[in-house]
């Protein structure tokens, strides 16, 4: 849970911080590529320190201290800590332009096209859209989530895996298994993704009405 709290923030951080650089009141693409990419370096090291304590829990039953993880980087300038960024940065893009941009702006569509025919609120509209993006995302992420997990697990005392490398794992694993080698996972990972961006948007929504209420009852918005 700590991790999962801290890995949003750089993102959202910086992603809200270009927003209002730019003068974009909606999140858009610029933002989005410019939050993938500078949130990289701080959210990297937290799954990597995920990924070694999920892979020695797999391997021998008992928890991964993060103070052992953190010295054995330590023994590698730390090095190990950044393995993996690069897929990272492909999967936080296609995150955020597919979730982030994409939903908020297929919901108004399916709210005028669909809302005023059925008279489905914005909840409802908010969850259709969901469904509509969140397998396009995991068909896309998955293969990135794949490629991390490749670069992530292997020992930090050992030899690290380049991305090319992992490339050529993920490929053959494909030819063994066929595309399940690529795409495991991938049922949980849409019922997880249609719930998760369905509340995040939907609590996103609230605290912007909160808010906006708030200035309008105070007169902090200036009139036009």
């Amino acid at each position: 849970m700590v991790g999962v709290g801290f890995k949003r923030i750089p993102k959202f951080g910086i992603l809200l911080g270009i927003s209002f650089v730019i003068g974009d009141g909606d999140v858009g693409v610029v933002a989005a590529t410019g939050a993938s990419i500078l949130s990289a370096p701080f959210i990297n090291p937290i799954r990597m320190i995920e990924k070694q304590q999920r892979a020695y829990f797999k391997q021998t039953g008992a928890v991964k201290p993060i103070s052992e993880i953190l010295k054995e980087s330590a023994a590698k300038n730390f090095a190990p800590l950044f393995r993996g960024t690069i897929p990272l940065m492909g999967h936080s893009l296609a995150s955020a332009l597919l979730g982030l941009v994409g939903q908020p702006k297929l919901q108004k569509y399916i709210q005028k096209e669909l809302g005023e025919k059925t008279g489905l609120g914005r909840s409802a509209t908010g969850l259709v859209a969901s469904a509509c993006v969140t397998p396009i995302y995991v068909f896309v992420t998955n293969p990135l989530s794949r490629l991390e997990v490749i670069m992530q697990t292997n020992k930090i005392s050992g030899s690290s895996i380049s991305f090319i490398s992992a490339i050529k794992e993920m490929v053959a694993d494909s030819a063994q298994f066929g595309l399940r080698g690529v795409f495991r996972g991938q049922g949980i990972g849409i019922f997880k993704g249609i719930i998760s961006l369905t509340l995040f948007h939907e609590g996103r929504l609230f605290l912007q009405d909160t808010f906006k209420d708030y200035n309008e009852k105070n007169g902090l918005i200036p009139e036009n």
